[in-house]
């Protein structure tokens, strides 16, 4: 309604050819009858007005005098006025009736449609800009409205604060105080942030010796000694490695540098090898208690994480409880709970982990997962409770607490049910692995010497035959050569890391089989290219080195 424009030229086709000239320029016009009419529709909204000079009678001057006295300060409605070409000296009427329409418009006829148009336009964009002039003298007014409730409501409490100033310097001092705890906090959380990074290198390195001292420790294993007692030693120097690969894993989890590598985990096994670390984590004066579900809790979950985890939680029981107490993990499985949930659709899995602390308020427990929340004075970075909440969703489950105060505090982690797994004939698949090792043959890139020298020697034991290379150029001119069956690569390597090298591998070779060892990396590129599964963490044992290898390998067979 705003944007018409109003047209009253009764006699004749003026009407009917202006609406037509403005019509065919995008412009809503509104023929009005009469001047009764006329006078209607402005009343009723318009931008402009398109008159006739001959229709501008006393009764409708005097109207629209009217009308334009009372439009607000902002508005100054704009008329275009279609004169009759003048052969005599226009009368003294006529001209005070113009003078009456002060934004006034004069187009003596005939007009060019194009003039037409243009005025009709210019009219138009005056008009916006009067809106727009109205806007901001509502804002203005809206806004000195509130200056002066504002005004009203500061005196107010000037008044009212005046009795309590000793009151509100005391809160001053609380906010200063407070104010340094965060500064101390963001301090501490800069030296985390620094440790997770030298703890991430520390790890990676570690990882690679961890590797080494693995794969060799397999292979004399698998020697024919006849001292029992080598083997004995073999084996519990191998205990030892895998204790140091889950301590590396935490490490990195710690730092926050390795992404989720879901797979199929028995959550009651993971907690009882952690039951250990656990305890000595909690202390002696807390009392550990594990109710575990009967048979096996099988999630597809990252175990490093998952770790982490319920670490977390049992530490901030622990420090619920400084006098002592209960600290109890059990897990449910509820086959019958998420029906209908398409996000459980075998079932859930819940982790609870209940203490005897002294308990959260009420008013408190929906802040408990925020990052950097936390309730403990000038302690803690207020990270591990949102990294257990970020690390469910991200599992596909839900993290949910329940505390009362003096009572303790309950911490249910529930993941989807994951299917057990389905085992396959091992015979039949050990005679076609071992058909496979004879025609197979794998290139193995790795920058550190000891590393690349215990993988060949196992993929030799295994059967494959093998070449090597000690870092990703090196890689690309034995890909030149000619095609391997499998590339086994690694992922720090200095001047090519391995996931250009795989990115070049591709570009040569369509569908060529890669699997990625490493100890520490941003999987994020490596993913892209060639997906989670198919990376081996170290370090691993041949047994897996040599699953992973055998699959790849029937997967391009059966391609």
């Amino acid at each position: 309604m705003e944007n018409r424009v109003l047209v009253l030229a009764p006699f004749g086709r003026d009407a009917r050819v202006i609406r037509e000239v403005l019509g065919a320029r995008q412009i809503n016009v509104h023929v009005c009858d009469d001047a009764q009419a006329l006078i209607s529709a402005i009343q009723q909204e318009s931008a402009a007005t398109i008159v006739t000079e001959e229709t501008l009678s006393e009764g409708l001057v005097e109207a629209l005098r009217d009308l334009l006295a009372r439009q607000p300060p902002w508005s100054d409605y704009p008329f275009v006025v279609l004169a009759a070409r003048q052969t005599v000296r226009r009368t003294d009427r006529a001209r005070l009736a113009l003078r009456e329409l002060s934004n006034l418009v004069l187009l003596e006829r005939p007009v060019n449609p194009d003039t037409l148009a243009s005025a009709a336009q210019s009219a138009l964009r005056a008009r916006q800009r009067q809106y727009l002039t109205r806007k901001h003298l509502a804002e203005l007014q809206s806004s000195k409205l509130n200056v002066e409730q504002l005004n009203d409501q500061l005196e107010t409490r000037i008044a009212e604060r005046t009795a309590d100033l000793a009151s509100a310097n005391d809160r001053l001092m609380h906010e200063i105080l407070e104010r340094e705890r965060v500064e101390s906090s963001l301090v501490q959380n800069q030296k985390m942030e620094a440790l997770g990074r030298l703890t991430g290198g520390i790890a990676h390195d570690f990882n690679n010796l961890l590797h080494a001292v693995n794969l060799n420790l397999q292979l004399i294993e698998r020697l024919k000694v006849d001292e029992d007692r080598v083997r004995d030693y073999a084996r519990r120097a191998k205990e030892a490695v895998n204790r140091g690969s889950r301590l590396t894993g935490q490490l990195l989890s710690f730092a926050r540098t390795q992404s989720l590598v879901p797979k199929l985990q028995d959550v009651n096994e993971l907690i009882r090898n952690m039951a250990e670390l656990i305890s000595i984590s909690v202390g002696a004066h807390v009392k550990l208690s594990l109710a575990l579900c009967p048979g096996p809790a099988w999630l597809i979950v990252d175990a490093a994480q998952m770790e982490m985890a319920l670490l977390n939680l049992s530490v901030n029981a622990r420090d619920a409880m400084p006098q002592g107490g209960m600290l109890e993990i059990h897990t449910v499985i509820a086959p019958t709970e998420a029906e209908g949930n398409p996000a459980y659709p075998r079932g859930a899995v819940s982790v609870v982990v209940r203490d005897t602390g002294t308990g959260i308020a009420a008013n408190l427990l929906s802040k408990v997962f925020d990052p950097f929340f936390t309730t403990k004075l000038h302690a803690g970075t207020g990270l591990g409770l949102s990294q257990v909440y970020g690390f469910t969703r991200q599992s596909g489950g839900e993290a949910t607490v329940e505390s009362e105060v003096g009572t303790g505090t309950t911490v249910t982690l529930s993941f989807p049910l994951a299917p057990a797994p389905q085992h396959v004939a091992a015979e039949a698949t050990a005679v076609q692995d071992a058909a496979l090792a004879v025609q197979a043959e794998i290139l193995v890139v790795e920058d550190d010497p000891g590393v690349r020298r215990s993988m060949v020697e196992c993929l030799q034991v295994l059967g494959y035959r093998v070449r090597q290379a000690s870092d990703g150029a090196a890689g690309l001119v034995e890909l030149e050569k000619s095609r391997p069956d499998l590339l086994l690569v690694d992922y720090l390597m200095p001047r090519m890391n391995g996931a250009e090298l795989i990115a070049q591998a591709h570009k040569m070779y369509d569908e060529l089989p890669i699997l990625l060892a490493t100890g520490y990396a941003d999987m994020k590129a490596v993913e892209r290219l060639i997906g989670p599964q198919l990376v081996l963490a170290k370090p691993f044992d041949l047994d897996t080195l040599g699953k992973a290898v055998s699959t790849e390998l029937r997967r391009k067979h059966s391609a």
